[in-house]
């Protein structure tokens, strides 16, 4: 039970925020979704920093993780936001702002992983 407490406090932090950031970033007249890439982004790299750090030192515990991983960047991004955002792209016929987000947010999400646990390896 407590376990699942740490996931809801997490994710409930983590969806707050990105509510936030699209709030703040989406630009309903370019309709280019900065917000939800952002979020997905971000939440790659503290994903990859939290699990590096983890998977380095042993200095998180289980709890820990469950808080920031599964909970907060289980919250933060979004891929039934991704998925929306793309169909909203096909139907309205934008083939190039669906193979750039698409591509973009794949690509550079696969980056900031490992950038994230690159990046543990010099703390």
């Amino acid at each position: 039970m407590k376990q699942l407490l740490f996931v809801f406090i997490g994710g409930g932090f983590g969806s707050v925020l990105r509510f936030l950031i699209g709030k703040w970033l989406n630009n309903t007249e370019n309709g280019i979704p900065y917000g939800t890439f952002i979020a997905n982004i971000l939440g790659s790299l503290l994903i990859g920093v939290v699990l590096g750090y983890a998977a380095k030192n042993d200095a998180i515990s289980q709890n820990q993780t469950l808080l920031l991983a599964t909970g907060f960047c289980g919250g933060f991004t979004t891929f039934s936001t991704f998925a929306y955002e793309n169909h909203v792209f096909l139907k309205s016929g934008d083939f190039t702002s669906f193979a750039i987000y698409s591509i973009a947010s794949f690509v550079i999400g696969f980056l900031a992983v490992f950038a994230g646990m690159y990046l543990i390896k010099f703390m």
